[in-house]
C-alpha cells in the first residue's frame, strides 16, 4: 500500500482510511484541516505521525506542536483536540475498533474504511 496514493483518495479532511492492520491495530491516513473535537479514548493511546503539514495537538495541560517526520502518542484516557491551520497529513495508529471521535461522538465521527473496498 502506497501511503501517497491512498491519501490522494481521501476528498474531505477528518475522513480517515484504514491502509493496514496489524493484530487488532489499524493504521489509517488521513487529511487534517481546521479544529477536530475534543475527546479522549478511554481504553487505549492513540499515535499520531504527521507526513505533511503541521499539526497541533492540544490538551489541557498545553500544546503539542508537531511537523512531518514527528510522532507523538497521546495517553488513553487523556482529552485533546487535534488541529491544522494549513492542513496537514498524518498516520494514527489505534485499535481497529476505535473510533476517531472517541468518547464524544458528533458530525465528525467518521465509519471505519479499509483501503481498496468500498465500504
Amino acid at each position: 500500500m502506497n501511503l501517497r496514493a491512498a491519501l490522494d483518495t481521501l476528498d474531505a479532511p477528518w475522513t480517515p482510511l484504514t491502509v493496514a492492520v496489524v493484530n487488532d491495530y489499524d493504521v489509517r491516513v488521513v487529511k487534517v484541516d481546521g479544529d477536530f473535537t475534543w475527546h479522549s479514548h478511554p481504553e487505549t493511546d492513540e499515535l499520531f505521525l504527521v507526513l505533511s503539514g503541521a499539526l497541533t495537538i492540544e490538551m489541557a495541560d498545553g500544546n503539542v506542536q508537531l511537523g512531518p517526520g514527528d510522532v507523538y502518542v497521546v495517553a488513553r484516557g487523556r482529552r485533546h483536540r487535534p488541529r491544522s491551520a494549513g492542513g496537514a497529513t498524518i498516520v494514527l495508529v489505534e485499535p481497529s475498533a476505535t473510533a476517531n471521535t472517541g468518547d464524544t461522538p458528533s458530525d465528525l465521527t467518521a465509519v471505519r474504511r479499509l483501503a481498496g473496498s468500498d465500504g
